[in-house]
């Protein structure tokens, strides 16, 4: 898109500098990466809006922190606040309660030598108190108001969270870049601050082609088949709090094509097809990419997922990243985790989201050939002793979805890797979290 708030794009030309020579019908996942990285742009736009409205958001500038947290020395655990110069004779100390310190009722003496305060956590620390033992670590004399506790049971200054020791005034309390979690939100409200800046929301086009296509709804004669890829890009592009735009189906005509990626240009800052990238006869889309834009490749060293293309659409001086998926269920989910996720956290201006691998052994041999990344779906579980396993899915074909549905993570098999024997241990990416 080209209005106010438009992502800036680098050119194909500048991502592309310096970058080693490759093969646009071969490409490799790093590399793939490492373009739509430097192609996409963020959004410039920022917006202030609610941080009950800001879950998933990306914050489009540094917060920094109005306040001290905590603004003032209080107790760390539920106990009694005293001098640490108590301890300093060893043996048993013996201490008079003089007072109770609350939570938003704090204690308004001070305590004086020989002297304690009750005091729960989160309590302001009483004047002349350094240092609180737990209330464990006490015993009362009958039902006096006298506690004793060995000297060695705790040091000076001990149990006490001190002011700033979170956040000092002026500090930078969340970055550029955070996308907001429930523990964001509670450090923003922690600092007083009701408004957050966040980039605005990313605009995702998408469409399936393919005139055997059916949406949901519809009835279906033979040769059809229901349209699923659209509802699984939905629940991935949902899932990354974007403002999604789904444009439908799209027959097998050329000129349907061309005006489907000239809307989804004008309106989105990135679009994303499914099916008709691959060289069959009647696959159009991929010869309207290259009319109305530039595309650096086309396929990837990569099972599933091998029809893969990647560049960008320009229309009417509107632009937009394009990221044309296979028509295949299981490698539209696995081409968008592995590659088109990453481009989209670009341009949300999110920072970098690094996907954890986990080595575990696997149950099952693999059979593989050096020459391609492979994502496998597999099944996470522990064994009798408790110690993680994975089983490769029965059904790999990028076809079948069931096995995408029943897995509960990838199992990732790098270029350079060969046959995976049975026990051996491979990487996995669990999709809790991912999806």
């Amino acid at each position: 898109m080209s209005d106010d708030d438009a992502t800036p794009m680098t050119t194909l030309d500048e991502a592309l500098a310096g970058l080693p020579a490759y093969d646009p019908d071969d490409m490799t996942v790093e590399l793939a990466r490492t373009i739509i990285a430097r192609t996409a742009q963020p959004v410039a736009a920022i917006e202030q809006i609610a941080v009950r409205s800001a879950l998933g958001r990306v914050l489009g500038r540094d917060v920094i922190s109005p306040l001290d947290v905590p603004a003032f020395e209080n107790a760390a655990m539920d106990g009694y606040a005293f001098a640490g110069t108590a301890l300093a004779a060893g043996g048993k100390v013996r201490l008079r309660v003089a007072g109770r310190s609350f939570a938003g009722r704090p204690f308004d003496g001070v305590a004086g030598s020989g002297e304690c305060v009750r005091i729960m956590t989160g309590a302001l620390l009483p004047a002349g108190c350094d240092t609180v033992i737990p209330q464990e670590q006490v015993q009362r004399e009958g039902d006096t108001e006298i506690v004793t506790f060995a000297a060695d049971a705790v040091t000076p200054g001990r149990h006490v969270r001190h002011i700033g020791e979170d956040l000092a005034t002026g500090q930078p309390a969340l970055l550029s870049g955070k996308r907001l979690r429930p523990a964001a939100l509670g450090l923003l409200a922690s600092l007083g601050i009701a408004e957050v800046p966040v980039r605005r929301r990313i605009r995702v086009a998408f469409f399936s082609t393919g005139d055997e296509l059916r949406s949901v709804g519809e009835p279906l004669v033979p040769g059809n088949l229901y349209d699923s890829n659209r509802y699984t890009l939905y629940g991935m592009l949902q899932r990354l709090g974007v403002e999604i735009l789904d444009l439908g189906v799209v027959r097998d005509d050329p000129q349907a094509i061309e005006d489907t990626l000239r809307t989804a240009c004008r309106e989105a800052d990135a679009v994303i097809t499914s099916g008709g990238v691959s060289v069959g006869e009647a696959d159009y889309t991929r010869e309207m990419m290259t009319r109305l834009g530039n595309v650096v490749f086309w396929k990837m060293a990569m099972r599933p997922g091998r029809p893969f293309a990647f560049g960008e659409l320009e229309s009417d001086g509107h632009r937009a990243l394009l990221f044309g998926l296979p028509g295949n269920p299981a490698a539209v989910m696995a081409s968008f985790y592995h590659l088109v996720r990453d481009g989209l956290f670009v341009l949300m201006g999110a920072e970098p989201q690094a996907t954890p691998r986990l080595p575990v052994p696997t149950t099952t041999a693999i059979a593989k050939r050096p020459g391609r990344t492979e994502f496998l779906r597999g099944i996470l579980a522990a064994d009798a002793q408790g110690r993680w396993q994975v089983t490769v899915a029965d059904a790999q074909s990028a076809g079948i979805l069931r096995t995408m549905s029943e897995a509960n993570c990838f199992v990732t098999l790098d270029t350079a890797r060969g046959n995976v024997a049975a026990g051996e241990l491979v990487d996995v990416i669990v999709f809790d979290g991912l999806v």
